[in-house]
């Protein structure tokens, strides 16, 4: 590619990004794209970083970023199983170009936490948090795989799109595993921003809670003395809604001769097997229905 290309294209690129709504997705380039990048990005969401890798970079492939150089299928092997160490990476191509050597995307990259991570990249992160960066990358396709791929970012935040936190797209099933880390981890902010303002919580064993902060505040008190902890069976998405089977996992951390489930001394934890309707409007969940499908079990 040219250097004159390179810069129209760069500069085509910044001007759709710095403009806030951002325009729609646009692809289009000359002949054929040197690769099936539409498959590549599915890929890259699914989270299997090796099969990536070994499917779509050549054995010398370099990746140069502002962080450093990464050098060969094990050089970008560990470079993604740090980064994405409870962090899953879901991407948004917002602009892609191409010719026959060579795609150039502008993308909206979400980071979804699951686990704390201090030393992350662009910032913090906790359980439940998504932060999105843009990101411009150039590959260079031979023979169908991608011998150079340089990228360049943004400051965390600055001129994104932001999508639904919940539905059915890959990034918005990962925003879901991060809420439920971030409920374990009884992390208010985090899991609480998932909620409309006027959620409402349906429990057979307390009644009903309406709007976010009763929800808060019932748990900021139940977790000063027994932590609920959820183990996923499985789950089903869609855009209006998320059901779950689950187990519900009760452990004291004080004795709680009062706990609404059986009283607990500390240490001891029950499991309740328990079914979960949540109802979504606009991506945050409205509405919360649970029932206990089985027998606790201490």
């Amino acid at each position: 590619m040219s250097s004159i290309r390179f810069i129209r294209l760069l500069t085509l690129l910044t001007l759709t990004a710095s403009s806030v709504p951002a325009l729609a997705e646009s692809w289009q380039g000359v002949g054929e794209m040197p690769l099936d990048y539409r498959a590549y990005v599915r890929d890259f969401n699914g989270g299997d970083d090796r099969g990536l890798v070994e499917k779509y970079f050549t054995t010398d492939t370099q990746m140069i970023s502002g962080s450093g150089v990464r050098e060969g299928h094990k050089g970008m092997n560990e470079f993604l199983a740090w980064a994405h160490n409870g962090v899953r990476e879901i991407a948004r191509p917002q602009v892609v170009m191409w010719d026959k050597d060579h795609i150039f995307a502008e993308i909206d990259m979400d980071f979804v936490a699951s686990k704390p991570r201090p030393d992350f990249t662009f910032g913090a992160l906790q359980p439940g948090d998504i932060m999105t960066v843009k990101f411009f990358a150039e590959y260079t396709v031979i023979n169908g795989k991608i011998k150079t791929l340089k990228t360049m970012t943004w400051k965390p935040e600055t001129g994104v799109t932001k999508a639904p936190k919940l539905g059915s797209h890959a990034g918005q099933r990962a925003a879901f595993l991060a809420y439920t880390r971030a409920f374990s981890g009884a992390l208010p902010d985090q899991y609480s921003s998932f909620y409309t303002d006027d959620v409402k919580l349906q429990l057979s064993s307390v009644g009903n809670l309406d709007g976010k902060k009763a929800i808060v505040d019932y748990y900021t008190k139940m977790f000063r003395t027994v932590r609920e902890n959820l183990e996923i069976n499985q789950i089903v998405f869609d855009d209006n809604a998320i059901v779950g089977d689950f187990v519900s996992v009760f452990t004291a951390s004080e004795d709680a001769p009062d706990f609404v489930v059986a009283p607990l001394k500390k240490g001891e934890s029950i499991r309740v097997p328990v079914f979960v309707y949540y109802t979504l409007k606009d991506g945050l969940i409205s509405q919360i229905r649970v029932a206990r499908s089985g027998t606790p079990t201490r």
